[in-house]
């Protein structure tokens, strides 16, 4: 499957099937947390959050691929990421785009 960030894909025509999503939300490890608490006192990259986020868009991605396979599209246009707190320690990560066929 083809993904690209791009309203076009250079030398392909194809017809927009719709939109696609998948999304995941991830809670914070407590003992993690603790962690990346003191972490976060004297500064640097905090590696157990970095991460469950790769993870986390990785997972949203698989998702919204599955979505567009299920609606026989050969790739999804527009990829985008969104995220948001969903609640005190857990945020959801949201990729969405637009599902093509190619003519």
């Amino acid at each position: 499957m083809i993904l690209v960030n791009t309203p076009t894909i250079p030398g392909r025509e194809f017809t927009a099937l719709g939109l696609v999503t998948g999304n995941t939300v991830q809670s914070k490890n407590a003992f993690k947390d603790i962690g990346a608490g003191f972490k976060s006192m004297v500064g640097g990259e905090l590696v157990s959050y970095t991460k469950m986020l790769t993870e986390a868009r990785e997972k949203a991605l698989q998702r919204m691929m599955s979505q567009a396979q299920q609606m026989g599209a050969d790739a999804v246009v527009n990829v985008k990421f969104s995220s948001a707190s969903i609640m005190d320690g857990a945020a959801e990560i949201l990729a969405s785009g637009t599902a093509v066929k190619f003519n």
